[in-house]
């Protein structure tokens, strides 16, 4: 198991937070698993692990956001990926940031693009949950940014 964790660590991929209201609260958390599904309709799909208090609320609530993060929010992935964070109100404290106009969702500024979405498919897939969304509207696009990926375990800016 731990060397098809190191190779599939060798993959880059785009860093994003998904963000989601629960009944009392926002929460959200940091992933480098979105990809684009289609094109017509547009539709996205993010994964989660089981077991996390996201992937419970996305399970009951279909309407979220995910703001891809730009070279210069590392410390943003950070604050998202650490067990046990607090509210995503208190994670976003001090960075420009906005609700979502179609979820209501915290919306991170300053990313490459953030995007809000509708989960039209719930997939079981091991350890992990699918949620296939279509997408509402594109919050906003920075395509001069340079986007964060995460690559052998580690945030980084993509290279030039």
């Amino acid at each position: 198991m731990s060397q098809f964790v190191e190779a599939m660590a060798q993959l880059a991929a785009g860093v994003g937070v998904v963000t989601v209201q629960d009944d009392r609260d926002d929460i959200g958390v940091t992933v480098s698993a979105v990809m684009s599904v289609s094109l017509d309709p547009p539709l996205v799909l993010v994964s989660l692990a089981n077991g996390g208090y996201v992937c419970e609320v996305m399970l009951r609530r279909d309407l979220w956001a995910v703001s891809l993060l730009s070279a210069g929010q590392s410390t943003m992935a950070s604050r998202f990926a650490t067990p046990g964070r607090p509210s995503a109100r208190l994670l976003v404290a001090g960075t420009p940031h906005h609700r979502g106009d179609h979820t209501d969702a915290l919306v991170i500024e300053g990313g490459v693009a953030a995007l809000e979405a509708e989960t039209t498919k719930v997939v079981p897939a091991g350890d992990h949950t699918l949620f296939i969304a279509k997408v509402l509207t594109v919050d906003y696009l920075d395509p001069s940014a340079s986007p964060l990926i995460r690559l052998r375990g580690r945030y980084r800016p993509l290279p030039t």
